[in-house]
């Protein structure tokens, strides 16, 4: 039976972090309303919940359902008291969860954690706009190289015109008008 997280990040890396927002503080809020002994039995309760799910949570390996995905899925408490209560009473409680696979995330850390994927996305963005705009760089470079080029023998051609024009022009001033005006002084010039 596929399991599904309850928000899937996705990175620019093309991975995805998966995140459980399902945790039980059952135990907690019957905790504020006790006193004493009952109190505390139910603080130790309510941490060794968090545990067990943060543990429970590493087995489902949500990390399985999606390629190059991180090894970890984030364990969301929608409360930094929550945390710090279990803390108080299992000290130990991130390293067990850390030891599942699970890393647990308040609201501050959840966060912070979105705000690191949405600057990493910005850069990401940056990246590729840099990379496309050297693409068509280039692609500008070739085709002005081509266009230069065929400027190039355009000037070429034209001057090759400009010269055998001026040659044209020195051989009928210098040779062949002469030869006619010697033609019509002789008499021998057509109508």
């Amino acid at each position: 039976r596929l399991q599904r997280p309850d928000m899937v990040v996705s990175l620019p890396n093309e991975r995805r972090i998966a995140v459980d927002a399902k945790t039980n503080i059952r135990a907690y809020l019957d905790a504020i309303e006790a006193e004493g002994a009952k109190q505390a039995t139910l603080l130790d309760k309510f941490a060794s919940d968090v545990a067990r799910q943060a543990i429970d949570l590493g087995r489902k390996g949500y990390w399985k359902q999606f390629e190059n995905a991180p090894e970890f899925v984030v364990m969301f408490i929608p409360g930094e008291q929550f945390i710090d209560a279990a803390l108080q009473r299992r000290p130990s409680l991130l390293e067990e969860a850390a030891a599942a696979n699970v890393i647990i995330a308040g609201p501050a850390t959840l966060i912070a954690l979105l705000r690191a994927v949405a600057v990493g996305w910005s850069e990401h963005r940056l990246a590729e706009e840099a990379r496309s705009l050297m693409r068509l760089g280039k692609e500008l470079h070739e085709r002005a190289a081509v266009a230069l080029e065929h400027a190039a023998n355009l000037g070429k051609s034209i001057d090759q015109v400009v010269r055998r024009y001026n040659q044209l022009t020195g051989s009928l001033e210098q040779r062949l008008l002469p030869t006619i005006r010697k033609f019509e002084e002789t008499g021998a010039s057509s109508g």
